[in-house]
């Protein structure tokens, strides 16, 4: 290097241009020789190399190393490491990472390896270091292109308030154009904010303000968790919003137990609709309803059962497909029944009572005897999977669309009965049949038909309870009684008071059950039914006809 500067200078060349060549050449030597120099570990390298020391708090320190790298294997390895997917070899201190095929690599460099040693175990975890990965992995999807990974994410935040993730939710909410986002990382930095140390008071009480508008039961535990040495200002704020909260909550607990009773109200309903039928039309008592709705079940899951075997494609058309096929089945089923059984009994409750629960016991020995005695699976189509938020009430598809479901059945039950001449016909031997059979209305064939619509409502009654229940062949008894109790109370033969009664029932059941119990709930509605029906033998809604009245 010295007999190239002298060279130089012995030309002619001017000093300036000397030094100028002379620094180009340095830098070309080091280069040369750095690359020749294996590269020394860095700080990545080293945070990994420690996952292979069997210690918690050096796992502690080189996930957080890790999760602020920036290096792109980082996501890759703490989520190998809370799936238990993360092996270090105490010999070699070498840390892979298994991956789902089957393959592993090199957690420091990312280069695949043929195997992994015999000696490598599964880094070890502790409650502690569970949360550490769950905040360490929310702060590295800050970043995510999809608005609901970052959302995800920032909520994961707002639970561990980890005051090393601040500065990665101040740069995310800098950048954030979705308003969902830009909101859960707002709720994050306050939740941060409130637990750390050397944040000022403003600060606290600001975020608090944030934390009581979020006004869920993770905003209260925050809130709640709070230590007792907090300003005065910080305290009196933080227990007026806990107030708040929880005034909001009762609200919102009250909205969720009527949805739930609307729920309820929705599934008496589509099982009672029939009954009311045939019970108002009939004046039978049928204990075997309930099997109606067991049969409209299992057409269901013979449908999906085909479907899934033959044409897989058109599963999300399934209950579409069953709905038709468990009136049709249902209905001829019924038919049968009053043509073989029920018609002899006309004028003899007790008997026809006893007949129909035998008449029960059999088709449930029958389904037995076919389809065996376990739970069957029936599943739910795409649209009928999943649920959503409303505020803080949620609500699942299955549900809401059995509710859409039975509103729409009793619709068109009611348009049949008022603009049809068999509705017509039936409602006139509802009201006085001897009167209804001098008009030349053929009661015998009202009754079959009404018997058969009685039953098909309540197959496809089936199949919308297979969506929420288990289809085997005891499906039928868990909703007999309530059917009846319904028809009773809201009043006989009267699709609004069936309609009315079941919406009750529900709702008040659902109100009752977290005071009483499940058990002392159903007992409690039932013993106001028996006081009820006291003062109103004929329900809420009772029918208006002199045979009726007399």
């Amino acid at each position: 290097m010295v007999a190239a500067f002298s060279f130089f200078l012995c030309r002619g060349f001017p000093v300036v241009h000397v030094f100028e060549r002379f620094r180009a050449l340095a830098f070309a030597v080091l280069l040369i020789a750095a690359s020749a120099i294996p590269a020394l570990a860095g700080p990545f390298e080293d945070a990994v190399a420690k996952f292979a020391n069997d210690d918690f708090s050096d796992t502690d320190e080189a996930v957080g190393v890790i999760a602020t790298s920036g290096n792109p294997q980082a996501f890759a390895i703490i989520s190998a490491l809370q799936d238990g997917r993360l092996m270090a070899d105490p010999d070699s201190k070498k840390v892979y990472l298994t991956q789902g095929d089957g393959k592993s690599i090199d957690a420091a460099t990312g280069a695949p390896v043929a195997s992994v040693p015999d000696s490598a175990v599964a880094v070890r975890l502790n409650n502690r270091l569970r949360r550490t990965i769950d905040a360490a992995l929310g702060g590295l999807t800050l970043m995510s292109p999809d608005p609901a990974k970052r959302i995800q994410a920032a909520q994961s935040v707002f639970k561990t308030h980890d005051a090393a993730m601040l500065p990665m939710v101040d740069s995310a909410l800098e950048k954030e154009t979705n308003k969902a986002a830009k909101l859960a990382f707002t709720e994050a930095r306050a939740a941060i904010l409130l637990f750390k140390e050397d944040a000022t008071e403003a600060e606290k009480i600001e975020s608090i303000a944030v934390i009581k508008v979020r006004g869920d039961q993770e905003a209260l535990a925050l809130l709640t968790g709070l230590s007792g040495d907090q300003p005065i200002a910080v305290a009196r704020s933080a227990a007026s919003a806990t107030t708040a909260i929880r005034s909001r909550q009762t609200l919102w607990s009250i909205a969720q137990n009527a949805w739930y009773g609307l729920s309820l109200g929705s599934v008496l309903l589509l099982a009672a609709i029939g009954l009311a039928i045939t019970f108002g039309v009939m004046g039978v008592i049928n204990m075997a309803h309930g099997e109606m709705v067991m049969i409209g079940a299992y057409v269901t899951f013979v449908v999906q059962e085909i479907i899934r075997t033959s044409y897989p494609a058109l599963f999300d058309y399934s209950l579409l497909i069953a709905v038709p096929l468990a009136f049709i089945i249902a209905g001829l089923i019924g038919i049968v029944i009053e043509r073989t059984i029920i018609r002899f009994l006309y004028g003899r409750p007790l008997e026809t009572l006893l007949a129909t629960w035998g008449l029960s016991l059999v088709l449930q020995q029958a389904v037995r005897t076919m389809f065996g005695p376990t739970n069957r699976e029936v599943g739910n189509p795409s649209w009928m999977s999943g649920a959503f938020e409303l505020g803080q009430i949620t609500i699942t598809y299955n549900r809401l669309w059995i509710l859409c479901f039975t509103l729409a059945v009793f619709a068109i039950l009611l348009a049949m009965l008022r603009y049809s001449s068999i509705g017509l016909e039936m409602r006139a031997v509802t009201q006085n049949r001897k009167m209804a059979a001098s008009m030349g209305i053929a009661t015998s064939r009202v009754d079959a038909l009404t018997f058969g619509l009685g039953s098909g409502i309540a197959g496809i009654a089936g199949v919308a309870l297979s969506q929420i229940d288990n289809v085997s062949p005891n499906l039928g008894q868990s909703y007999i009684i309530d059917s009846f109790m319904v028809v009773v109370f809201g009043g006989v033969g009267n699709l609004w008071g069936t309609l009315v009664g079941a919406f009750t029932l529900g709702i008040a059941n659902k109100f009752l059950e977290p005071v009483a119990g499940a058990v002392l709930g159903k007992i409690a509605i039932l013993v106001l039914i028996i006081l009820f029906i006291q003062k109103r033998p004929r329900g809420l809604f009772a029918l208006k006809g002199r045979a009726i009245e007399a």
